[in-house]
């Protein structure tokens, strides 16, 4: 798709459901994201999820699509520094989930984790520019890569996972003009989230792009539906029924 020019839509799922609905709307790409500890643990950050938590979200999403590209999160501390370790856990993943690939935060610190993963023949995407499990190193969710010597270190890191065989890039919170000069100089896939219009794709939170979530408005977010209101809305009318002893009706009786 990027040879040909063409923008790969991307979306996160973290159950059935969801994922077979944006499967059958012909989504290019799921991602399984850690971001489930946010959306659907509730926890502060994303440190807190566990292995054995994506890997039970990351069989939900497989089993709900079928057309669709599949890359699970590797969660906070499963990917960091024993390349033995990292192997393992990621061999976890792909045989206990179904997922067709694994994405992985981090750069050349982690290279020698991330090159013995592709090595056992496992497709790697790596996420750099905000790493959100790296939060309590930043300090904040702040756009990365604006000053030159971060910038030229993330373009680094991005040239060194291409030549590592890493299958493509997710770029995350950085000024376009960057986005869009990594794209260019690299030959696999580039997904942006708040990367700017030049990357090869994109991608959203599902419960954002749905309008699920409203505490959450970042600059990068465009929002396609208000389901928090249409939910509201019909949970309230189902509560009414109920307590007017309108549902269930005859017709809905045995």
């Amino acid at each position: 798709m990027k040879q040909n020019g063409e923008k790969i839509s991307v979306l996160t799922a973290y159950d059935y459901t969801m994922a077979k609905i944006i499967d059958e709307a012909e989504i290019d790409a799921i991602i399984v994201g850690d971001s489930a500890s946010n959306t659907m643990i509730g926890n502060e950050t994303t440190l807190p999820i566990s292995l054995d938590q994506m890997i039970n979200y990351a069989t939900s999403v497989v089993n709900g699509a079928k057309r669709a590209l599949i890359i699970v999160d590797m969660p906070f501390g499963t990917v960091s520094g024993d390349p033995l370790k990292s192997l393992q856990a990621a061999i976890r993943m792909m045989r206990e989930s179904g997922a067709d690939a694994i994405k992985i935060e981090g750069g050349s610190e982690i290279k020698e984790d991330i090159k013995k993963i592709i090595d056992a023949g496992i497709p790697v995407m790596v996420h750099l520019g905000l790493m959100p499990q790296s939060i309590n190193k930043y300090g904040t969710y702040g756009v990365r890569g604006k000053d030159k010597e971060e910038a030229d270190k993330l373009l680094e890191d991005c040239l060194l996972m291409e030549q590592l065989g890493a299958f493509g890039l997710l770029l995350e919170k950085i000024p376009a003009t960057l986005g869009e000069e990594i794209s260019n100089k690299v030959s696999i896939p580039t997904i942006g989230i708040g990367a700017g219009s030049g990357t090869d794709g994109q991608v959203l939170v599902i419960q954002d792009v749905m309008g699920m979530n409203k505490d959450f408005s970042p600059k990068f977010l465009r929002r396609y539906a208000d389901l928090h209101s249409v939910m509201t809305e019909a949970t309230k009318n189902f509560i009414n029924d109920v307590k007017n002893k309108n549902f269930p009706n005859e017709q809905e009786s045995y």
